[in-house]
């Protein structure tokens, strides 16, 4: 069983989270902010970032300080959820079972593609004239 005052690390697209886990009383600040004033756009990144406090509804058992920074709203709120997953899942064994069930654990390799020479976007090409 690892210390809880460990950090971990999250990441998703280009954005990388950085979680310190202490037991509590539920506070959450990301960035020196609450994370309901910092993910303030859209309740759904809010629930994100959340989600594994609540699967194991223990929203109101721990403390965390977040510093995350790249990309944007959303691929912060996942790399949010994969830090605190980690975290949980470092102070004991039954956390880490309900974050591997729930597929918190596995980091999401989607990137975005690389734009080729001689094309306009990644994929999109020039509108071919036969004549």
């Amino acid at each position: 069983m690892a210390q809880n005052s460990e950090i971990k690390t999250g990441r998703r697209k280009t954005s990388v989270a950085q979680a310190k886990l202490t037991k509590g009383k539920g506070n959450i600040l990301v960035n020196a902010k609450p994370l309901n004033v910092y993910f303030s756009a859209n309740n759904r990144y809010q629930h994100t970032a959340m989600s594994p406090l609540l699967e194991l509804k223990a929203d109101k058992t721990f403390d965390a300080v977040v510093k995350v920074y790249g990309g944007g709203i959303a691929s912060q709120a996942g790399a949010v959820r994969h830090a605190l997953a980690r975290g949980l899942a470092a102070m004991s064994e039954e956390y880490h079972k309900v974050m591997k069930q729930a597929g918190f654990l596995t980091r999401d390799p989607r990137m975005v593609e690389r734009k080729k020479p001689g094309q306009p976007k990644a994929r999109r090409r020039f509108q071919f004239s036969k004549r």
